[in-house]
């Protein structure tokens, strides 16, 4: 049988739209950049990947508690984190196309100022990757974050921000969560939540986006472990898209940052590779004590940990292990996706989803609606109670297979005549395609055997 990866992302906006996994943000009004709404089986495919990193990451760690920060905060907040002032994109319009695009990404280089870049793209004559022509505007600094206004009254309106990270709650909370929790150092504190960028470059689907999910662990440690800590987190990072989400290790890598904040002592990116090429999903950080000692500074609140055991008193240094909720369902998606020749005239789409990812687990598919729909009814009466489970009694039984497989549902269960007599259904298995009679009273077994 011959098996085909997914070649462009076209097919895969294409399936996710009508199967009803993602669909364009605001359509009917033609549609808003860079934004995107989930459809009933992504909604389920994304809090899948959520539950499966909180578990990971906070739920089978004993030092480890989660929070869940507010979208809005006190301005002060960004000013001392850094992004009120420096937190801008290099930008510059091709004036054929009328296309956007990041300077620094036109080069791939990050660490030059502004007018060396313009320099570098005029000597290497780098042409606009959209249109093929070289006719760029000046490059120009645009600011990422969303402000809006707090207040009733115009002349009492105050501006604030949409958060652009969800990480900094973890920070300005560390000591409400140190102390509530009794953990000591070293702890870390888990968090998933909606941040917002001003995008205005190509989006690629929903690997970039003006609205987003974040999955972020900060984990609070000594400065003399912090460089092994930051290595364990890697591992993990790489460990969880792998087991847990099941993607491929040859679409997988780190690339260390080359360019580092000034405050960073070491920082990677874990990269998968889209049909559209290498594009990162997550990150590992040694942010160092910046966060923590710039709010410290910034409010004139104590950000010291007092070490139990030897009554010292420190700063901790902040490993980071950032995850994004809506790139890494997209990787999930691509990773699935395969074309299968079963005949020479016969293909059939299948999304190999790790089951515990998978949006559905099991399908309900009665033979037949006559005289079947009863028992269909009472069986899916019984599995929904343990499993994410759909039902379909339209067209043909071989199409209602195939729908499932589109879709990466784990198992199909039929129930037929004889299932009236016998008290026996059909598991049919979406990898393989084999099926087996099983007794109704050993199903939910056999689903929970399956999935495991």
């Amino acid at each position: 049988m011959k098996t085909t990866e997914l070649k462009n992302m076209e097919t895969l906006i294409a399936l996710a739209k009508n199967r009803g996994f993602i669909f364009p943000g605001s359509e009917i009004y033609g549609g808003l950049a860079n934004t995107w709404d989930y459809g009933p089986l992504g909604v389920e495919l994304k809090n899948n990947v959520k539950r499966e990193w909180w578990k990971y990451f906070v739920q089978e760690d004993r030092n480890s508690v989660g929070m869940d920060g507010g979208i809005l905060m006190n301005p002060n907040v960004w000013v001392a984190s850094g992004h009120v002032g420096g937190f801008s994109d290099p930008l510059m319009d091709c004036k054929s196309c009328k296309t956007r695009h990041r300077a620094d990404h036109l080069l791939n280089d990050d660490s030059l100022p502004i007018e060396e870049m313009e320099k570098a793209i005029l000597k290497k004559k780098i042409n606009c990757p959209h249109c093929g022509k070289y006719d760029w505007t000046a490059i120009r600094q645009f600011n990422l974050m969303f402000k809006t206004e707090r207040g009733v009254v115009d002349a009492s309106l105050n501006t604030i921000y949409l958060r652009p990270e969800t990480a900094q709650s973890q920070f300005v909370q560390f000591q409400n969560l140190q102390r509530s929790s009794r953990l000591k150092v070293p702890f870390g504190v888990g968090q998933v939540g909606k941040a917002f960028r001003n995008e205005v470059t190509p989006g690629n689907f929903t690997f970039r986006t003006i609205e987003f999910e974040q999955m972020e662990y900060q984990y609070f440690t000594q400065a003399n472990d912090s460089m092994k800590d930051y290595e364990m987190f890697k591992s993990r990072a790489m460990d969880f898209y792998k087991t847990r989400l099941g993607l491929l290790p040859d679409r997988l890598r780190f690339t260390d940052h080359t360019n580092l904040s000034h405050y960073a002592k070491a920082a990677v990116d874990a990269e998968f590779k889209f049909p559209f090429g290498w594009g990162e999903i997550g990150g590992t950080h040694h942010r160092g004590t910046f966060d923590l000692g710039n709010h410290q500074e910034f409010s004139k609140k104590n950000m010291e940990y007092l070490d139990p055991t030897s009554n010292e008193k420190f700063v901790p240094t902040v490993i980071e292990s950032s995850h994004g909720a809506d790139r890494i369902t997209l990787a999930v998606l691509a990773n699935a996706y395969y074309e299968e020749q079963i005949a020479e005239d016969d293909t059939r789409v299948v999304l190999r989803f790790k089951p515990s990812v998978a949006p559905y687990k099991v399908a309900v598919l009665p033979l037949q609606k006559k005289g079947l729909t009863e028992k269909s009814d009472e069986v899916f009466s019984m599995l929904s109670k343990h499993f994410m489970t759909t039902y379909d009694d339209t067209a043909s039984i071989g199409k209602r297979y195939r729908r499932q497989d589109e879709i990466g549902t784990p198992f199909c269960v039929t129930i037929d005549y004889e299932t009236l007599e016998d008290n026996c259904v059909t598991i049919r298995d979406r990898d393989s395609m084999q099926q087996r009679r099983v007794k109704l009273d050993n199903l939910v077994a056999e689903i929970a055997k399956g999935l495991a």
